[in-house]
């Protein structure tokens, strides 16, 4: 069958992969961003495509965002490979040696994972940043990208391929199934002969999917309910800033701020500061009683909107008494992404940091840095909300595995 048959090739392929050497490695990966340059127009044509589709099929603006493709866009996925080539070889590292006291050595060593599979949705750029991360940590990669995206994916894998090619590099480093219905999706999830990693992602109902009929192991690559929290010690004006670029700089992505949660000491004088700055790009405020309140023309929010990533112009907002009750609320309704907390108090710095449990926790400071890049990987996987093998923010180190090698010298136990 085709699933089978395409999995079948890229456990091939993995054997070769992991054989090439660093410098091979990061000579392909500069010639395929070359090739994406040099094929953008081809694949924003292809994108077009999915773009008019999903005009048509009435998709929401925020998935609109994620999908399109333009040559700046196009620019930072060339780049995202640059930058993992110039990234250090993850593949051989000793990460540990020992001596045991029969003479044994023993040696911990990093490897790569083997077939990582990749299932996605209408983010075409997560191709060529999942093929990068995965080719570098010296995996061969299967990507199931949603059948928004289906064009321009097929376009931006072409493009690789042809890098691949001319590298004299096997083409089954990357594979797209290109059956875009459900039934060959849950068949992927059982392929544990052939994958040895999968990771989801997209939204709430995909990761649940996957999590629940997977028989390969999952990293869960989590949806994004970020908190900022204003402390009553926070400079106001730092404090609308981040609120802004944290909720409107590109509301489709699982770093944006949706929820907004305030010190009741601060909220008369704070909440219509960051109103009339939100404003600016119509987002709409879905708040509890107290800040409908002193915001009129906020509507009431719902106990479903504190739970809820909007991927939109709409913030829900909550005033608390303190920061542990701030603590306690975002633990109750966040999803483990990334929290922030903004505050001129060390003390509430210190509590915050260490009991809100997110993967990723700021100080004055907007969510939307959790990226791979921002961070230093260069592109990312995606980011881990769950606490076992990696957590955070993806990149090469979090995507290998290891062995132990035991050296001896005729010892029999």
């Amino acid at each position: 069958m085709y699933l089978e048959e395409l999995c079948k090739k890229a456990k091939s392929a993995k054997y070769e992969v992991e054989k090439l050497n660093e410098r091979q490695k990061n000579s392909a990966l500069r010639r395929i961003a070359e090739c994406l340059v040099n094929d953008a127009q081809s694949i924003i044509e292809a994108n077009q495509i999915d773009l008019d589709n999903g005009i048509a099929n009435g998709m929401h603006p925020g998935l609109l965002d994620r999908l399109k493709l333009d040559e700046g866009r196009i620019q930072g996925m060339a780049e995202g490979l640059r930058q993992v080539a110039d990234l250090e070889d993850p593949v051989g590292e000793t990460l540990e040696t020992f001596k045991r006291p029969n003479g044994l050595e023993i040696e911990k060593i990093s490897v790569p994972m083997g077939v990582i599979g990749i299932i996605y949705e209408s983010r075409p750029n997560v191709t060529a940043d999942a093929f990068a991360l995965c080719f570098k940590a010296g995996s061969a990669v299967i990507l199931k990208g949603g059948k928004d995206a289906i064009s321009s994916n097929k376009a931006i894998v072409e493009s690789i391929k042809r890098g691949l090619a001319s590298e004299n590099i096997t083409t089954d480093a990357i594979s797209l199934i290109e059956t875009t219905d459900r039934e060959t999706t849950t068949q992927f999830m059982r392929m544990k002969e052939y994958v040895d990693l999968l990771i989801p992602r997209g939204g709430a109902g995909l990761i649940k999917a996957v999590v629940e009929n997977s028989t390969i192991p999952v990293i869960e690559t989590g949806t994004g309910n970020c908190h900022i929290f204003v402390d009553e010690s926070a400079d106001l004006s730092d404090a609308v800033r981040i609120v802004f670029n944290a909720k409107t700089q590109r509301i489709g992505v699982c770093n944006a701020c949706e929820s907004l949660v305030v010190h009741k000491n601060i909220a008369d004088e704070f909440l219509p500061m960051v109103y009339k700055k939100l404003k600016e790009k119509n987002v709409e405020f879905r708040g509890d009683d107290a800040t409908c309140e002193i915001l009129p023309e906020a509507n009431s929010a719902t106990e479903e909107d504190f739970y809820k990533e909007y991927l939109d112009y709409i913030l829900s907002v909550k005033i608390v008494e303190n920061v542990d009750e701030a603590i306690a609320f975002i633990n109750e309704h966040n999803t483990g992404h990334s929290d922030a907390i903004i505050s001129e108090n060390k003390e509430n710095q210190e509590k915050f940091s260490r009991w809100v449990d997110s993967a990723c926790v700021y100080v004055n400071a907007s969510t939307r840095f959790t990226d791979g890049f921002e961070f230093g990987f260069g592109a990312e996987i995606g980011i881990s909300t769950q606490k076992l093998h990696a957590r955070g923010p993806m990149g090469l180190k979090q995507i290998v595995s290891y062995k132990y090698i035991i050296r001896g010298n005729g010892q029999v136990r």
